[in-house]
């Protein structure tokens, strides 16, 4: 299991309620960005304006604000492709959340099936 269900519920229900939530793109996120959408300026940060649990395979995923309300291409991302400020409430939950998928996610990819 990757995810701590109970967290994770209570993580989500806490991001939907502080929506809207100002993020940073990693700099890959901003390159596959631009590969798909080479005419779009990509900006450094935007918004999280959306949030879903995709259970365990996706984990939770943000839809961001790229390109404005008429974008043609909504941009759903996972949360560990993201940077948040330090200062914010739920910083610590995130960061929490983002290091453990991540290390859960390593140690799965080292299994042979």
């Amino acid at each position: 299991m990757i995810d701590d269900p109970e967290k994770t519920d209570r993580l989500v229900a806490e991001l939907k309620a502080s929506l809207p939530i100002e993020t940073r793109l990693s700099q890959i996120l901003m390159r596959a960005i631009v590969k798909q959408t080479p005419d779009l300026a990509v900006p450094d940060s935007c918004n999280v304006v959306s949030i879903f649990y995709t259970g365990e395979e996706g984990g939770i995923v943000c839809g961001l604000d790229i390109g404005g309300p008429d974008t043609k291409t909504p941009y759903i991302v996972s949360i560990t492709h993201l940077s948040f400020d330090r200062r914010m409430s739920l910083f610590r939950q995130i960061d929490a959340y983002q290091r453990h998928r991540i290390k859960k996610l390593k140690q799965q990819s080292g299994r042979t099936y």
